[in-house]
């Protein structure tokens, strides 16, 4: 993300309630590993869709190294742990590194 290859993220829409899908213009600081925050993001775009509607560029701008939407999708259902239907909704974010910390 400090790079500037993740510009991406995806997340299984309404699956924890009291994490509602962002607004553009919201900030949040990014943590590391060990918590140390590294970065402010602001969010420039965020839908939420079915997952049939991530396209490859999507994909590729999580910065995870998809070279297809079938590599996202497969890498998606081991990390979410289930199957993901093509009417699953995804909640669907972009973002942009506005100040590194």
């Amino acid at each position: 993300m400090l790079a500037g290859d993740k510009t991406a993220t995806a997340g299984l829409h309404g699956v924890f309630e009291d994490d509602p899908t962002p607004e553009v213009g919201e900030r949040f600081r990014v943590e590391d590993a060990q918590r140390v925050a590294r970065a402010i993001v602001e969010v420039t775009e965020a839908r939420v869709i079915p997952a049939s509607q991530i396209d490859l560029q999507f994909a590729r701008d999580e910065g995870e190294g998809f070279e297809s939407v079938e590599e996202w999708h497969e890498a998606h259902e081991r990390f979410f742990e289930r199957t993901i239907e093509p009417d699953t909704l995804i909640s669907a974010i972009r973002f942009r590194v506005v100040e590194r910390l």
